[in-house]
């Protein structure tokens, strides 16, 4: 059922200034219900997905693009409203909006299907207001339908856990049957692993949470470790989910030659001195994932159908998403936590 707030009012929560999530940089708002522009859709909240990129938004690693804004960009809504250039839409509708808002469409970038590294890209919840509310605005253009009879809360973390781990996967060049590493085990981890399985790939998982390596052999991985510990064999590709800089020469020594790690965040603390000869000689390869396409976003969501991919749901009140980041902040979600509106 689509809920309008009968107020006429937008609730949620906005970076007020950031700092330590521990020091309360979420602050809750009432602003004036937004109207929609000739091609945006106002979607009635359903699930928002919280990201650790929303946790980097709070605590100042990325720097503000306006002041007070929603975070939140796995929005799953209702469509209450459309513009009047909108096709493809109408109310009713079940909608996704994503990180990915809006592009040129015009530069060497977007002409070549990179749109990812469109130099004038905009993003929900960082230029915009996202999804921490109960009604959002998401450029048509640029959302996804979704399935009717799914649960909003699992559809959410596929809007950009899902997205970004797909292409990460791709960044790292795993080749047919090959052995993948993943570092970090958590909303988007969880989901790459299983696409990556589905295609026959070997995972071995090395994470600092006993509960992720609990999940991660529960969904099919073949080994679950430290951190930092040694997998059981050589890898051909691997995956930095962990926002940690320290872990990049760890995984470049756990490739084989010719092996590529594919560094997934949007914030990395600094990287340590490499070695060559022992981290990047026999042609190891390091690549960085900035962002995602929205044909990326069209072929992770038609495999997630494809394979049934299980999402791993931790729910909290959208009235506790200051709870939600400290738990994620602190290692305790499992899976992706996930907003919905009570």
């Amino acid at each position: 059922m689509v809920r309008v707030p009968a107020s006429g009012t937008l609730t949620g929560w906005a970076v007020g200034s950031p700092g330590p999530i521990g020091d309360g940089p979420l602050t809750r708002v009432r602003r004036a219900m937004p109207s929609p522009g000739p091609g945006d859709l106002l979607l009635a909240l359903e699930a928002c997905g919280v990201c650790r990129t929303d946790l980097h938004l709070a605590e100042g690693d990325l720097l503000p693009h306006r002041a007070s804004t929603v975070p939140g960009h796995e929005i799953v809504g209702r469509v209450v409203a459309v513009g009047e250039s909108v096709k493809g839409f109408r109310a009713g509708d079940r909608a996704g909006g994503a990180w990915l808002r809006s592009t040129c469409g015009h530069c060497r970038y977007c002409r070549a299907g990179s749109e990812n590294l469109c130099p004038a890209s905009l993003y929900t919840g960082w230029d915009a207001d996202g999804g921490f509310a109960d009604i959002a605005l998401v450029p048509a253009d640029y959302a996804y339908r979704l399935p009717d009879d799914q649960d909003p809360a699992a559809l959410a973390p596929l809007l950009c856990a899902g997205i970004i781990g797909y292409r990460a996967l791709r960044r790292s060049s795993l080749p047919p049957g090959g052995r993948l590493g993943i570092y970090g085990f958590g909303a988007s981890a969880h989901l790459a692993a299983q696409v990556a399985l589905a295609e026959g790939a070997t995972v071995h998982v090395l994470t600092r949470s006993a509960r992720a390596r609990e999940l991660a052999l529960d969904l099919g991985a073949s080994s679950a470790g430290g951190a930092y510990d040694r997998p059981p064999e050589p890898l051909d590709s691997a995956i930095l989910f962990a926002p940690v800089g320290d872990l990049v020469p760890v995984a470049l020594e756990a490739l084989d030659r010719s092996g590529t790690l594919a560094v997934a965040g949007i914030h990395l603390t600094d990287i340590p001195v490499l070695n060559y000869q022992r981290h990047l000689f026999e042609e190891r390869n390091l690549r960085s994932v900035t962002s995602n396409t929205r044909q990326d976003g069209r072929d992770f969501l038609g495999t997630a159908a494809r394979i049934g991919i299980r999402v791993t749901v931790s729910p909290y009140p959208l009235s506790r998403a200051d709870q939600a980041l400290r738990d994620l902040a602190a290692d305790r979600v499992d899976g992706a936590a996930v907003l919905v509106p009570v």
